[in-house]
Protein backbone atom coordinates (compact mmCIF):
# COMPACT_ATOMS: atom_id res chain seq x y z
CA UNK A 1 0.00 0.00 0.00
CA UNK A 2 2.88 2.36 0.77
CA UNK A 3 4.41 1.65 -2.64
CA UNK A 4 1.15 2.41 -4.43
CA UNK A 5 0.70 5.57 -2.37
CA UNK A 6 4.18 6.70 -3.43
CA UNK A 7 3.40 5.99 -7.09
CA UNK A 8 0.14 7.95 -6.87
CA UNK A 9 1.93 10.83 -5.14
CA UNK A 10 4.50 10.93 -7.94
CA UNK A 11 1.68 10.93 -10.47
CA UNK A 12 0.26 14.05 -8.82
CA UNK A 13 3.46 16.02 -8.24
CA UNK A 14 5.44 14.47 -11.09
CA UNK A 15 5.89 17.55 -13.32
CA UNK A 16 7.47 19.45 -10.43
CA UNK A 17 9.92 16.79 -9.24
CA UNK A 18 11.32 15.31 -12.44
CA UNK A 19 15.12 15.56 -12.56
CA UNK A 20 15.04 16.47 -16.28
CA UNK A 21 12.61 17.79 -18.85
CA UNK A 22 10.83 14.60 -19.98
CA UNK A 23 10.22 16.04 -23.45
CA UNK A 24 13.72 17.40 -24.07
CA UNK A 25 15.36 15.68 -27.05
CA UNK A 26 19.14 15.42 -27.30
CA UNK A 27 20.27 12.79 -29.79
CA UNK A 28 23.87 13.17 -28.59
CA UNK A 29 22.72 11.46 -25.37
CA UNK A 30 20.64 8.74 -27.01
CA UNK A 31 20.51 5.31 -25.36
CA UNK A 32 22.75 6.18 -22.42
CA UNK A 33 22.78 3.26 -19.93
CA UNK A 34 21.53 3.67 -16.33
CA UNK A 35 23.60 5.76 -13.89
CA UNK A 36 25.36 7.60 -16.71
CA UNK A 37 26.86 10.99 -15.85
CA UNK A 38 27.01 13.10 -19.00
CA UNK A 39 27.38 15.61 -17.27
CA UNK A 40 24.01 15.25 -15.55
CA UNK A 41 23.08 11.97 -13.89
CA UNK A 42 20.57 9.82 -15.77
CA UNK A 43 19.66 7.28 -13.09
CA UNK A 44 17.68 5.02 -15.42
CA UNK A 45 19.42 6.01 -18.64
CA UNK A 46 17.94 7.66 -21.74
CA UNK A 47 15.83 6.51 -24.66
CA UNK A 48 16.58 6.58 -28.39
CA UNK A 49 15.97 10.35 -28.52
CA UNK A 50 18.10 11.15 -25.47
CA UNK A 51 15.14 11.77 -23.15
CA UNK A 52 15.59 10.90 -19.48
CA UNK A 53 13.72 7.68 -18.70
CA UNK A 54 13.20 8.38 -14.99
CA UNK A 55 11.58 11.73 -15.77
CA UNK A 56 9.33 10.13 -18.38
CA UNK A 57 8.37 7.33 -15.98
CA UNK A 58 7.29 9.88 -13.37
CA UNK A 59 5.27 11.94 -15.85
CA UNK A 60 3.89 8.84 -17.57
CA UNK A 61 2.51 7.51 -14.30
CA UNK A 62 -0.03 10.34 -14.28
CA UNK A 63 -1.66 9.34 -17.57
CA UNK A 64 -1.48 5.59 -16.95
CA UNK A 65 -3.14 5.87 -13.52
CA UNK A 66 -5.54 8.57 -14.71
CA UNK A 67 -6.78 6.37 -17.55
CA UNK A 68 -7.29 3.47 -15.14
CA UNK A 69 -9.12 5.48 -12.47
CA UNK A 70 -11.33 7.57 -14.78
CA UNK A 71 -12.06 4.60 -17.03
CA UNK A 72 -13.30 2.68 -14.00
CA UNK A 73 -15.33 5.72 -12.89
CA UNK A 74 -17.15 5.89 -16.23
CA UNK A 75 -17.73 2.12 -16.25
CA UNK A 76 -18.83 2.14 -12.62
CA UNK A 77 -21.38 4.93 -13.00
CA UNK A 78 -23.01 3.23 -15.99
CA UNK A 79 -22.74 -0.32 -14.66
CA UNK A 80 -23.97 0.40 -11.12
CA UNK A 81 -26.90 2.42 -12.43
CA UNK A 82 -27.94 -0.30 -14.89
CA UNK A 83 -27.45 -3.02 -12.26
CA UNK A 84 -29.56 -1.26 -9.64
CA UNK A 85 -32.36 -0.46 -12.08
CA UNK A 86 -32.44 -4.03 -13.45
CA UNK A 87 -32.26 -5.71 -10.06
CA UNK A 88 -34.69 -3.44 -8.24
CA UNK A 89 -37.49 -3.22 -10.80
CA UNK A 90 -37.08 -6.71 -12.28
CA UNK A 91 -39.61 -7.93 -14.85
CA UNK A 92 -39.29 -6.67 -18.41
CA UNK A 93 -36.87 -3.92 -17.33
CA UNK A 94 -34.47 -6.54 -15.99
CA UNK A 95 -34.94 -8.73 -19.08
CA UNK A 96 -34.19 -5.92 -21.55
CA UNK A 97 -31.17 -4.58 -19.67
CA UNK A 98 -29.68 -8.04 -19.15
CA UNK A 99 -30.05 -8.85 -22.86
CA UNK A 100 -28.05 -5.70 -23.60
CA UNK A 101 -25.44 -6.84 -21.09
CA UNK A 102 -25.34 -10.29 -22.69
CA UNK A 103 -24.86 -8.70 -26.11
CA UNK A 104 -21.83 -6.77 -24.84
CA UNK A 105 -20.44 -9.85 -23.11
CA UNK A 106 -20.75 -11.91 -26.30
CA UNK A 107 -18.12 -9.69 -27.95
CA UNK A 108 -14.53 -9.98 -26.64
CA UNK A 109 -13.77 -6.72 -24.86
CA UNK A 110 -10.42 -6.16 -26.56
CA UNK A 111 -12.00 -6.57 -30.01
CA UNK A 112 -14.71 -4.08 -29.12
CA UNK A 113 -12.12 -1.60 -27.88
CA UNK A 114 -9.97 -2.02 -31.00
CA UNK A 115 -12.99 -1.55 -33.27
CA UNK A 116 -14.05 1.69 -31.59
CA UNK A 117 -10.51 3.11 -31.37
CA UNK A 118 -9.96 2.35 -35.07
CA UNK A 119 -12.83 4.74 -35.85
CA UNK A 120 -12.10 7.49 -33.32
CA UNK A 121 -8.99 9.61 -32.95
CA UNK A 122 -6.70 8.08 -30.29
CA UNK A 123 -6.04 10.19 -27.22
CA UNK A 124 -6.38 10.32 -23.45
CA UNK A 125 -10.02 11.43 -23.38
CA UNK A 126 -11.04 9.01 -26.12
CA UNK A 127 -9.31 6.12 -24.39
CA UNK A 128 -10.98 6.85 -21.05
CA UNK A 129 -14.44 7.00 -22.63
CA UNK A 130 -13.91 3.89 -24.74
CA UNK A 131 -12.60 1.84 -21.81
CA UNK A 132 -15.51 2.95 -19.66
CA UNK A 133 -18.14 2.21 -22.31
CA UNK A 134 -16.76 -1.26 -23.02
CA UNK A 135 -16.26 -2.52 -19.45
CA UNK A 136 -19.40 -1.37 -17.60
CA UNK A 137 -21.15 -4.72 -18.07
CA UNK A 138 -19.03 -6.35 -15.35
CA UNK A 139 -20.43 -3.93 -12.78
CA UNK A 140 -23.96 -4.18 -14.13
CA UNK A 141 -24.21 -7.96 -13.82
CA UNK A 142 -22.57 -8.18 -10.39
CA UNK A 143 -24.55 -5.29 -8.90
CA UNK A 144 -27.81 -6.63 -10.35
CA UNK A 145 -27.20 -9.97 -8.64
CA UNK A 146 -26.59 -8.18 -5.34
CA UNK A 147 -29.71 -6.02 -5.69
CA UNK A 148 -31.92 -9.03 -6.37
CA UNK A 149 -31.06 -10.24 -2.88
CA UNK A 150 -31.03 -6.85 -1.13
CA UNK A 151 -34.49 -5.82 -2.37
CA UNK A 152 -36.02 -8.75 -0.46
CA UNK A 153 -34.53 -7.73 2.89
CA UNK A 154 -36.77 -6.55 5.69
CA UNK A 155 -35.56 -2.95 5.76
CA UNK A 156 -36.36 -2.48 2.06
CA UNK A 157 -39.84 -3.97 2.48
CA UNK A 158 -40.36 -1.74 5.52
CA UNK A 159 -39.39 1.33 3.49
CA UNK A 160 -41.97 0.41 0.85
CA UNK A 161 -44.60 -0.13 3.53
CA UNK A 162 -44.02 3.35 4.94
CA UNK A 163 -44.49 4.87 1.47
CA UNK A 164 -40.88 5.60 0.51
CA UNK A 165 -40.43 6.22 -3.22
CA UNK A 166 -38.28 4.15 -5.54
CA UNK A 167 -35.63 6.86 -5.83
CA UNK A 168 -35.30 7.12 -2.04
CA UNK A 169 -35.09 3.34 -1.60
CA UNK A 170 -32.53 2.81 -4.38
CA UNK A 171 -30.26 5.62 -3.20
CA UNK A 172 -30.59 5.29 0.59
CA UNK A 173 -30.99 1.54 0.98
CA UNK A 174 -29.86 -0.24 -2.18
CA UNK A 175 -26.90 1.86 -3.31
CA UNK A 176 -25.18 1.97 0.07
CA UNK A 177 -25.30 -1.82 0.28
CA UNK A 178 -23.66 -2.39 -3.11
CA UNK A 179 -20.80 0.03 -2.41
CA UNK A 180 -18.52 -2.75 -1.01
CA UNK A 181 -19.03 -4.78 -4.19
CA UNK A 182 -18.26 -1.72 -6.32
CA UNK A 183 -15.13 -0.88 -4.32
CA UNK A 184 -13.68 -4.36 -4.77
CA UNK A 185 -14.56 -4.57 -8.46
CA UNK A 186 -13.27 -1.08 -9.21
CA UNK A 187 -9.94 -1.73 -7.48
CA UNK A 188 -9.31 -4.82 -9.56
CA UNK A 189 -10.58 -3.08 -12.71
CA UNK A 190 -8.10 -0.20 -12.32
CA UNK A 191 -5.28 -2.72 -12.59
CA UNK A 192 -6.87 -4.30 -15.66
CA UNK A 193 -7.36 -0.94 -17.39
CA UNK A 194 -3.76 0.12 -16.73
CA UNK A 195 -2.62 -3.04 -18.49
CA UNK A 196 -5.14 -2.48 -21.29
CA UNK A 197 -3.96 1.10 -21.80
CA UNK A 198 -0.36 -0.08 -21.96
CA UNK A 199 -1.27 -2.76 -24.50
CA UNK A 200 -3.21 -0.34 -26.69
CA UNK A 201 -0.46 2.29 -26.54
CA UNK A 202 2.06 -0.41 -27.42
CA UNK A 203 -0.04 -1.16 -30.52
CA UNK A 204 -0.25 2.51 -31.42
CA UNK A 205 -3.99 2.82 -30.65
CA UNK A 206 -3.75 4.33 -27.19
CA UNK A 207 -1.87 7.38 -25.93
CA UNK A 208 -0.20 9.40 -28.67
CA UNK A 209 2.89 11.67 -28.53
CA UNK A 210 3.61 14.22 -27.16
CA UNK A 211 1.71 12.70 -24.21
CA UNK A 212 3.65 10.14 -22.19
CA UNK A 213 2.42 6.86 -20.73
CA UNK A 214 4.15 3.68 -19.65
CA UNK A 215 2.66 1.79 -22.57
CA UNK A 216 3.94 4.38 -25.03
CA UNK A 217 7.40 4.10 -23.49
CA UNK A 218 7.30 0.34 -24.07
CA UNK A 219 6.60 1.01 -27.72
CA UNK A 220 9.61 3.29 -27.98
CA UNK A 221 11.94 0.62 -26.65
CA UNK A 222 10.80 -2.46 -28.54
CA UNK A 223 13.38 -1.93 -31.30
CA UNK A 224 16.21 -1.75 -28.77
CA UNK A 225 15.58 -4.79 -26.57
CA UNK A 226 18.93 -6.33 -27.47
CA UNK A 227 21.05 -3.18 -27.38
CA UNK A 228 19.30 -0.95 -24.82
CA UNK A 229 17.23 -3.15 -22.52
CA UNK A 230 16.53 -0.35 -20.04
CA UNK A 231 14.30 1.60 -22.44
CA UNK A 232 11.52 -1.00 -22.18
CA UNK A 233 12.46 -2.78 -18.96
CA UNK A 234 11.81 0.09 -16.55
CA UNK A 235 8.35 0.99 -17.93
CA UNK A 236 7.50 -2.71 -17.84
CA UNK A 237 8.60 -2.95 -14.21
CA UNK A 238 6.57 0.15 -13.33
CA UNK A 239 3.43 -1.39 -14.85
CA UNK A 240 4.04 -4.73 -13.14
CA UNK A 241 4.73 -3.21 -9.71
CA UNK A 242 1.70 -0.91 -9.86
CA UNK A 243 -0.67 -3.65 -11.01
CA UNK A 244 0.56 -6.07 -8.34
CA UNK A 245 0.10 -3.46 -5.61
CA UNK A 246 -3.45 -2.73 -6.79
CA UNK A 247 -4.30 -6.43 -6.95
CA UNK A 248 -2.99 -7.01 -3.43
CA UNK A 249 -5.10 -4.11 -2.15
CA UNK A 250 -8.11 -5.45 -4.05
CA UNK A 251 -7.72 -8.86 -2.43
CA UNK A 252 -7.37 -7.26 0.99
CA UNK A 253 -10.48 -5.13 0.47
CA UNK A 254 -12.42 -8.17 -0.69
CA UNK A 255 -11.44 -10.05 2.44
CA UNK A 256 -12.47 -7.10 4.62
CA UNK A 257 -15.73 -6.19 2.89
CA UNK A 258 -17.09 -9.58 1.87
CA UNK A 259 -18.64 -11.24 4.94
CA UNK A 260 -18.65 -14.62 3.17
CA UNK A 261 -14.85 -14.67 3.31
CA UNK A 262 -14.62 -13.91 7.02
CA UNK A 263 -14.08 -16.82 9.30
CA UNK A 264 -16.80 -17.28 11.87
CA UNK A 265 -16.03 -18.65 15.26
Amino acid sequence: MAILAAICLLAVIGPWVTPHDPAQIDVTKALLPPFTTDPAVHVLGTDNLGRDILSRLIVGSRISILVGVLGVTVAGVIGVTVGIVAGYFGGWVDAVLMRIVDAFLSIPTILLILAVLAILNPGVTTLIIVLGLTTWVVYARQVRNEVLEIRERLFVKAARTFGSGNLFITTRHILVNVVPTFVVLSTLSVAALIVTESSLSFLGLGIQPPDVSWGLMLTGGRDYLATAWWVSTFPGLAITLTVLCILFIGDWLRAQLDPRLKTTV
